[in-house]
């Protein structure tokens, strides 16, 4: 079992009357890219800036690498931090950028070169070293930034959305060469996004965030697959979401009958002793057929008429309006389908398919009373 690298325990943080920080217990393990998720307002950055020492909690208890850090001020605790906007030395050189913090613990020359040289090899950069901020692209200042953070060997490096400022092509880029250099290096990264693809693409573990505590924690296929609550379950992607009353259990699986007395199957380990749960598929787990086409054996369906068909090139996106009135998304790839005309029209009466295994559950719980307005 990995040794925890940072240990969050009932912490809490207050803006006056605002909980922006709500009770938060939390272990990160040694090693790994660990990310905080969760919309503007949730709390995420509070907590990545009370790990970094630039926030004190209002209560609680802050541990790296077991010891207490709680109150000791940012120079003091072995981290190191990227921020959005890099904070690069417009003035120096980019070798000087990332030789700065060796240079004021006072290391020797021929190291500081030396480290210098590995560091810019590691982000890509050998030959940047005369250049300045201003003649290198934002791309490249993310990684002189970062280069210029893992330098001193962090126990823990702090990321506070540092690709929120590249164009799209460039952030998908960089989101590939932060794993791999958080695995090169082998240094735990704690990462803060509201973006949840650039989670999952590159995090070991994320922590979803709302309303100043953590909805669910897990890995990325983990929470995406089985989301435990409404919020995740919207938040990660698109979720279809059909309320029901649990009929009961055969064997594997659990019956629930819809509103519209039509039946859906799900993992009966997923329903438990819930009398009253909410069924979710994904868009892409759906297959949509002829109402007279024969279901597969075992798999869910129920009939519904197209309202709504978005072509987007590698696959089209349906809206269908089931027999109940609920209304579902639908991914369906352009692969047998390869012309307009194919598709499915609005006004079509179809069957929506998909096997049970592909369900999960959702039981609606109360939020936890959080004092005040929304957390920053």
């Amino acid at each position: 079992m990995p040794a925890v690298d940072v240990r969050l325990l009932e912490v809490v943080k207050r803006f006056g009357d605002m909980v922006a920080v709500d009770r938060l217990t939390l272990d990160i393990q040694d090693g790994e890219f660990f990310s905080l998720l969760g919309p503007s307002g949730c709390g995420k950055t509070t907590t990545l800036r009370m790990i970094g020492g630039f926030e004190e909690p209002t209560s609680g208890l802050i541990e790296l690498q077991g010891e207490d850090v709680t109150w000791l001020p940012p120079f003091k605790r072995n981290v190191n931090t990227v921020f959005q906007n890099y904070a690069l030395f417009p003035h120096l050189t980019i070798y000087d950028n990332v030789a700065f913090g060796l240079r004021r613990k006072g290391v020797k020359d021929a190291e500081v070169k030396r480290r210098v040289t590995e560091m810019l090899e590691l982000v890509e950069l050998p030959g940047f070293e005369r250049r300045k901020p201003t003649q290198i692209s934002g791309g490249q200042a993310q990684r002189v930034a970062l280069a210029r953070a893992l330098i001193n060997r962090p126990a823990v490096l702090l990321l506070d959305e540092p690709l929120g400022a590249l164009d799209l092509k460039l952030r998908k880029q960089m989101q590939v060469e932060l794993k791999r250099i958080q695995q090169e290096v082998g240094i735990t990264f704690i990462y803060v996004t509201h973006d949840q693809e650039e989670a999952m693409t590159m995090s070991d573990r994320i922590a979803v965030m709302n309303q100043g505590h953590i909805e669910q924690l897990g890995d990325p296929e983990s929470l995406y697959e089985r989301p435990s609550t409404r919020f995740v379950a919207g938040f990660l992607g698109i979720s279809n979401l059909l309320p029901g009353a649990v009929e009961g259990t055969d064997g594997s699986y659990a019956t629930v009958r819809m509103a519209d007395t039509s039946s859906v199957r799900a993992p009966s380990a997923l329903v438990g002793s819930h009398a009253d749960v909410s069924i979710g598929v994904r868009p892409e787990k759906i297959r949509l057929r002829e109402p007279a086409d024969r279901t597969p054996d075992g798999h869910n369906q129920i009939t519904g008429v197209v309202r709504d068909a978005s072509y987007l090139g590698v696959s089209t996106q349906y809206v269908v309006e089931a027999r109940g009135g609920a209304r579902l998304t639908v991914y369906e790839q352009n692969v047998e389908r390869t012309t307009r005309a194919e598709l499915w029209a609005p006004g079509e009466e179809v069957l929506l398919t998909w096997s049970p295994d592909h369900s999960f559950v959702v039981v609606d719980q109360p939020t936890p009373a959080v004092d005040g307005s929304t957390p920053a």
